[in-house]
């Protein structure tokens, strides 16, 4: 098994649970670790037989920023969804966070894994 990563990937969404979370755009950063097998787009150099990062983070952006969550718990849950769903992604550990989201902290989040890692 291969590992195809992400990191730091930011969005701004609403996000949040309570009133004045709901009024604006807060950032989220996602971390990304995807199992998949390089040696097809490894023998054949074209994207079309890699698990295309690109084209995955744009359409995660995409739906985080055009949503609104109460808990990060459940944007983890829809982002794994749409990666594995939709990627073709048999295993993924996804680290989401919230900056700022507690005092004197760096930040808060979540780290779920989803899938067989084979």
């Amino acid at each position: 098994m291969d590992i195809v990563f992400i990191r730091e990937l930011r969005a701004d969404t609403i996000i949040g649970v309570y009133d004045w979370e709901r009024s604006i755009r807060q950032s989220v950063v996602l971390d990304l670790e995807m199992a998949t097998d390089n040696r097809r787009a490894a023998g054949s150099d074209r994207i079309e037989d890699a698990l295309d990062y690109a084209a995955l983070s744009d359409r995660v952006l995409s739906f985080i920023e055009g949503s609104q969550f109460q808990l990060i718990e459940t944007m983890a849950e829809q982002v794994a969804a749409i990666v594995i769903g939709e990627f073709g992604v048999t295993w993924l550990r996804l680290r989401l966070t919230k900056p700022g989201a507690v005092a004197r902290a760096r930040d808060v989040g979540v780290l779920i894994e989803r899938g067989e890692r084979s």
